[in-house]
């Protein structure tokens, strides 16, 4: 007996080790997806659910498998080789190479940190907060957090932020779906070859598998030093981070799809979707709606320049970090102060045509995302690099499937455009 509340006091000591772990190894898998769900996602999403109503949510699975997979890719490489994406893009490939998707990525990257800013002055607008005091402020404080602020820090915000998500979520019950045919639908993949449903699509990949959410995933991983022998809490981190997305895609679709959709609104914007849910829904929709665009602003206006830095500096071989202070990586900090106030200062410009930048940067996302996963590939099958850890037969098909298809998806777009 005495043997048995032994074994028993230890598996109950070796569960908690683990879930402490846990708790102290999670972050950079759950940070880098929930911040997908970012102003320019919240406006695709919302613009596929008023557009095309619940025919696009099959669509959901598939992205998901493929952001877990391609995830996992680079947590696993940030593990084994300690150093991050564009690093190791650099070393492998040459200096043309990183210097062409470097300016490549920065001009992507500009376009969704503007998207951020405006996502921040359209929903504070429906609180009754005038842009030009919105979004200065926002600026500053989320310099202001990465530039003071440590790692951990840092990080510790960011995994709060991605509570608030769960304001979608409730914004899905209370528009009272059927449920029924919700599920009819999600079970009933429909695709056309539509020039627009094919645009939804490749925004829809674009914005839940950003090409720069795989330069700052490795990035953080090898700032928070994560070990070989942890990397099991890193990949759980990951795919968890990868399905809780998709649980807040599916509602913000959902919600739009079941009141405006229905009643034939047409939006152009997330703003627009939160104030037609007031007399859909009730105003409380409206502002739980707004909350949850201004939270995810926040968020990714914190977050993508943070990705943008981390690819320019790992490229040129300067240093990045939070952790450093701004004599040990002045570049890092100066090309984020850059990033930041720059995005912000557009959205003060007046004219500036916010909706299309929001939409098609988010596109743009997807146009360029297979060009990144290749270089993935070719980085994680290569045995010198990453030893026994290189991929396996399922993840470098699903891998390969989700480049070729969206390769072939943006030139049948192109080509019916034209």
């Amino acid at each position: 007996m005495a043997d048995y509340k032994k074994l028993v006091s230890r598996s109950r000591a070796s569960v908690w080790r683990t879930m402490g772990l846990f708790f102290i190894l999670m972050g950079p898998g759950i940070i880098t997806s929930n911040v997908d769900n970012d102003a320019g996602g919240i406006t695709t999403y919302s613009l596929a659910g008023s557009e095309f109503g619940l025919k696009l949510l099959w669509s959901l699975v598939p992205i998901m498998i493929a952001l877990i997979v391609i995830q996992e890719m680079c947590a696993r490489m940030g593990v084994v080789t300690g150093k991050g994406l564009s690093d190791l893009i650099r070393e492998k490939f040459g200096a043309k190479i990183t210097f062409y998707l470097m300016v490549g990525m920065f001009l992507t990257n500009m376009g969704n940190v503007i998207s951020e800013f405006a996502g921040v002055a359209a929903a504070m607008e429906i609180f009754g907060v005038h842009k030009m005091i919105s979004v200065p402020i926002s600026a500053f404080l989320v310099w202001w957090m990465v530039v003071k602020g440590t790692y951990r820090f840092v990080e510790k915000v960011f995994l709060v932020a991605c509570v608030f998500y769960v304001s979608y979520i409730i914004t899905g019950v209370i528009v009272k779906p059927d449920w029924e045919h919700v599920f009819r639908q999600f079970i009933n993949p429909q695709l056309s070859f539509h020039a627009g449903e094919m645009t939804m699509v490749i925004g829809l990949v674009g914005t839940t598998i950003a090409p720069w959410m795989q330069f700052y995933l490795q990035a953080s991983i090898v700032e928070k030093g994560i070990k070989i022998e942890e990397y099991k809490f890193a990949r759980f981190d990951v795919v968890m981070g990868s399905i809780v997305v998709h649980i807040v895609a599916f509602f913000i679709i959902l919600v739009c799809a079941e009141t405006l959709f229905k009643h034939g609104i047409r939006i152009e914007t997330a703003k627009d979707a939160a104030l037609s849910l007031a007399p859909l829904a009730g105003k409380y929709c409206t502002y739980l709606f707004a909350f949850g665009l201004v939270n995810a602003s926040l968020f990714a206006a914190s977050i993508l320049p943070l990705s943008t830095t981390y690819l320019i500096c790992e490229g040129l071989g300067w240093e990045a970090g939070i952790d450093k202070k701004f004599v040990e990586a002045p570049q890092f900090y100066g090309f984020y102060s850059l990033i930041i106030f720059l995005g912000a200062g557009l959205i003060l410009y007046p004219g500036l045509p916010l909706i299309p930048i929001m939409y098609i940067s988010q596109v743009i996302n997807g146009m360029v995302l297979p060009f990144v996963v290749i270089f993935m590939l070719l980085l994680i099958n290569d045995k010198k690099l990453m030893g026994e850890h290189t991929n396996g037969p399922i993840f470098n098909a699903i891998a390969w499937v989700t480049s070729l298809v969206m390769i072939g998806f943006t030139l049948l777009l192109l080509f019916r455009v034209v």
